[in-house]
């Protein structure tokens, strides 16, 4: 290995992991042992004495700084075979995997353990409570706030997830046997122990014999899938705990059904020429049938639960009435009131899957039934029986079997999920150009914004529809309006919350809204005209600001559009809300890190404020949908953090966010980790809400924002968009060729068929450069930004430093800002990255814009440490500093060998039509196509073991 690494670098990751928790490592310790008596069972002594080489080479090298241990595993991994090479990729990348499972397990503990006069753990509701408590707000205020609150985390398909479900569903067994064995071992059970040991060892060798990469490109079938997966897991049983949690926290008050679910997957077009209207029906479909499925089962359940006899204790009126009109006559059950009732409630529900599904019940019902017609009819059933046990005597069974149910209901629905809609701005232009073309009206491309706007303005206020019986429309518009259509169908069969919101990317001027408004008329979803006193709209008008210019005219745009004659009025008569989403991933793509963040911060401030001088003459709530991505390039990091950072008044119990890629597994894979996630967000909300700032933040904090943000622009742009040759050196020097290749999502990796930065999706955009160890997206620009605002005529260094320093301890932007760029140059490695640069042809050209990377990537770690006062990364943070010390060792091999592949794949012949699948570790295909498998398995290695890169 060579000696790239300075001595900044080596002095960063050289934490050692004894601050860790006393379970983590050994946990991780015990499931490496059994993954490398699996490795030896299956693939031979040879495959495991190598593998166990490279790793006790990497961790010399790594952890005890053995130069001669770095240049042997050096010529080690050049030398392997591309068979033995993906072996030995498997090896450390299921070890991450295993790893994660043991992280997760871990982060349940310190609850748990915390003594009862304990403060409470940062992120609980717990916690949350008790500062709202000391800041003077009842229990009757925090419920007033979550009767108006809406908070939801929105799953979407974006391709950054690597996983498959089958291994997703091997590792959340995995998770299960680690509590298991947690639990053995605290009692001294030595023969549970070893049952659990045993168990563990089938699952981690099924893992070993299944392939961990999809060999088809996932449909936006698959796609709906995935994400389903996690309900029954997940959602639907633990969210109604969590609401326990609140209610318990809140006795004797009414807690609203605040938190709800969303998602993209099956009404996300932008981008996806494979979401049309019969993806959506197959999605709201698939939604319903798991929904129900859930319902059926727990009916089930609790028919099996409530066997009191009448003969023994009454039922209420109510409850009799929805006895004797059961079709249930068993004679064996003739005196079981609650058991003859929930028979007639289970093939009411099996009517409703068949009819919203087509799917038939597991169980069969006992005679043919009338469907539900909505939620609400089966959770009025479920309120008569609930009202029935505790008015004789049962609450407890209310309480542990009935009011979970009733919860899902409230939460679920028939629905399960609010599915989002969302197109680009110009497909819509184009569909409406169309309209008009065919209807014999405007040259709609022609016309100017004013023009437009006149145009559409008339149109909406008009009662006739646009389309001409016959006329030939062109496949996009007959796609487009079906959508529409298909969106109104589903309303009428799943209910007003199945779809909500319309969202329009790369909204940039009014008239981009009032489109949608127009093809809402078009299709039903408008019902009315504009300016009738009556009409009403179905779909909320999203707009997405995304780069920087989109957000710095987000306010002026969404304000000109409200005060168009019967805009505000209509949304007003429709529910009042208006949700405006903002982009973290282009903006971050287009400026830069500290820009991104500045811009949308701005741009929230700025939007607040209009709506709430708006709400003198309108009542419109403002909901602000954060598109957070996995990388903190992309608005990741800590969501605690994240939201508590908003600017003040920016929340107000209403947000909405985006979760993806594998950072949905990483949150909902495992169903505690995921409760005490959705836990964390509804803690942060309502911190966020109720707790006033302690201090309005400085105008000259505001003025150093400016000015670094201003510089932060330049220096990334600078770099990004005016180096010559900035692009093939990124082609060239992260594996983006190889990971547009993946089967990892339903989206090409691109906009256009170019090699520009300005085309290529922000999200591969990067993952590429989290995977070589750079994760520029992350820091680059702030280091120059700082040194120059030091440098500034006109005030001392010193002066500008402690001004700075105020700002990263008492602003909470800034200093989650920090926090998340501290935590992007820890998992950053230059060593490792500089082997990259060996892959550009141009060594000029690679050593030109490197050698400018690692200047700033070492002005701005100086610079973070002036700010903090520390000397490393994550000082502040041991426990994370730590994991990633243990970690390193085993994600440095497989960097490596995905340059080495990456080399021979690029230099070998093209490939022809991919072959037939074959086994990971056994190849019968061409060499290319074993190259090209053993650096998709790294980039799924990398990814897993660095967990936030997508």
């Amino acid at each position: 290995m060579p000696s790239t690494r300075s001595p900044r670098q080596r002095a960063t990751s050289a934490t050692t992991p004894s601050t860790h928790g006393s379970t983590l490592l050994p946990d991780i310790r015990h499931l490496g042992r059994i993954l490398g008596e699996v490795i030896r069972e299956q693939e031979g002594r040879d495959a495991f004495e190598l593998i166990e080489r490279i790793r006790q080479l990497a961790v010399a090298y790594r952890g005890k700084r053995d130069a001669s241990a770095g240049k042997d595993l050096d010529k080690l991994l050049k030398g392997l075979s591309s068979d033995r090479a993906v072996s030995v990729i498997r090896a450390f990348s299921y070890f991450s995997h295993l790893a994660n499972i043991a992280e997760d397990r871990q982060a349940l503990k310190p609850a748990r353990a915390l003594p009862p006069a304990s403060t409470p753990t940062p992120g609980t509701l717990a916690h949350s409570l008790h500062r709202l408590t000391e800041a003077g707000h009842s229990s009757e205020d925090i419920a007033a706030l979550l009767s108006q609150a809406y908070l939801s985390p929105v799953l979407t398909a974006h391709p950054t997830e690597v996983q498959r479900k089958s291994i997703l569903d091997a590792e959340r067994h995995i998770g299960a046997l680690l509590s298991q064995r947690h639990q053995a071992t605290a009692q001294a059970d030595e023969t549970r122990v070893a049952e659990v040991d045993q168990a563990l060892r089938a699952r981690i060798t099924q893992l070993w014999q299944t392939r961990m990469l999809r060999y088809t490109k996932l449909t936006v079938a698959d796609e709906i899938e995935n994400v389903l997966s996690y309900y029954p897991s997940t959602f639907l049983t633990e969210i109604p705990k969590l609401y326990a949690q609140v209610e318990a926290a809140l006795p004797g008050l009414d807690i609203a059904s605040f938190l709800r679910m969303g998602h993209w997957i099956g009404g996300d077009r932008d981008g996806n020429p494979f979401v049309t209207a019969d993806t959506l029906r197959l999605a709201l479909g698939r939604q319903a049938e798991v929904a129900l499925r859930h319902y059926l089962l727990k009916v089930h359940e609790l028919g099996a639960e409530l066997s009191m006899s009448g003969l023994l204790v009454g039922v209420s009126p109510e409850m009799q009435a929805l006895t004797e009109r059961s079709p249930d006559h068993n004679p064996h059950r003739a005196d079981e009131p609650y058991r003859r009732a929930l028979t007639g409630v289970y093939a009411r529900l099996a009517a409703t899957l068949r009819q919203l599904s087509g799917e038939e019940a597991l169980r069969h019902a006992v005679a043919p039934s009338t469907p539900y017609p909505d939620a609400d009819a089966f959770l009025a059933d479920l309120r008569t029986v609930d009202a029935s046990l505790r008015s004789h005597h049962a609450a407890t069974l209310a309480d542990l079997h009935v009011r979970p149910l009733m919860r899902a209901v409230q939460v679920f629905g028939f629905h399960l999920a609010t599915l989002d809609l969302r197109q680009s701005s110009d497909q819509h232009e184009l569909v409406v150009a169309e309209l008009l073309q065919h209807a014999g009206l405007e040259d709609y491309a022609a016309l100017d914004e004013d023009g437009r706007q006149a145009v559409l303005l008339r149109l909406l206020r008009e009662p006739r529809p646009l389309r001409v019986p016959g006329a030939p429309y062109s496949e996009l518009a007959l796609k487009e309006l079906a959508i529409f259509e298909a969106a109104a169908e589903a309303r009428r069969r799943y209910g007003p919350q199945a779809l909500k919101h319309y969202i329009i990317s790369h909204t940039e001027t009014v008239s981009d809204l009032l489109e949608v408004l127009l093809l809402q008329k078009e299709c039903g979803l408008l019902r009315g005209t504009l300016g009738h006193p009556q009409a009403q709209l179905d779909l909320i008008v999203s707009p997405l600001f995304e780069t920087i210019a989109d957000l710095r005219n987000a306010t002026p745009i969404i304000g000109a559009y409200l005060e168009l004659p019967g805009v505000a009025e209509l949304i007003e008569r429709s529910g009042g809300e208006q949700d405006i989403m903002l982009g973290y991933s282009d903006s971050n793509k287009d400026g830069g890190f500290f820009t991104s963040n500045w811009e949308l911060y701005r741009a929230e401030v700025a939007l607040v404020a209009h709506f709430q001088a708006l709400r003198q003459r309108h009542d419109i709530r403002l909901r602000l949908f954060h598109g957070r991505g996995g990388t903190v390039g992309r608005g990741g990091g800590p969501s605690y953090q994240a939201i508590l950072a908003q600017p003040p008044g920016t929340v107000n119990g209403q947000i909405r966010l985006t979760e993806q890629g594998e950072v949905i597994a990483s949150k909902y894979a495992n169903p505690e980790v995921g409760r005490r996630h959705l836990e964390t967000l509804v803690a942060a909300t309502l911190e966020a809400s109720l707790l006033a700032p302690e201090r309005p933040v400085p105008k000259d904090f505001i003025e150093a924002a400016d000015f670094l943000s201003q510089a932060n622009m330049q220096a990334y742009q600078d770099l990004v968009y005016r180096t010559p040759g900035f692009a093939d050196y990124f082609f060239a020097a992260t594996p983006i060729r190889e990971i547009a290749e993946l089967n990892i999502g339903s989206r090409p990796a691109s906009r256009k068929s170019t090699r520009r930065i300005e085309d290529l999706r922000a999200i591969p955009w990067g993952f590429s450069w989290g995977q070589c160890r750079v994760a520029l997206p992350g820091w680059f620009g702030l280091g120059s930004a700082i040194e120059a605002y030091l440098q500034q005529p006109g005030s001392t260094r010193e002066v500008q430093l402690k001004r700075l320093q105020r700002m990263a301890k008492r602003w909470p932007f800034f200093s989650t800002l920090l926090s998340n760029m501290d935590m992007v140059l820890a998992k950053s490695d230059l060593g490792i990255a500089a082997r990259y640069v060996s892959l550009v042809e141009d060594k000029r050209l690679g050593k030109r814009i490197f050698a400018a990377i690692e200047a700033e990537w070492q002005r701005t770690n100086e610079m973070l440490n002036l700010l903090t006062g520390t000397k490393a990364r994550l000082a502040t943070q041991p426990e994370l500093a730590a994991t990633l010390a243990f970690r390193f060792p085993y994600v440095d091999p497989l960097n490596h060998l995905q340059v080495e592949l990456m080399r021979r794949h690029r230099k070998a012949p093209p490939l022809d039509t991919a072959p037939a699948a074959q086994a990971e570790g056994v190849y019968a295909d061409a060499p290319g196509q074993r190259l090209r498998r053993g650096i998709h398995l790294s980039i799924n290695g990398v990814a897993s073991a660095l967990r936030n890169t997508g």
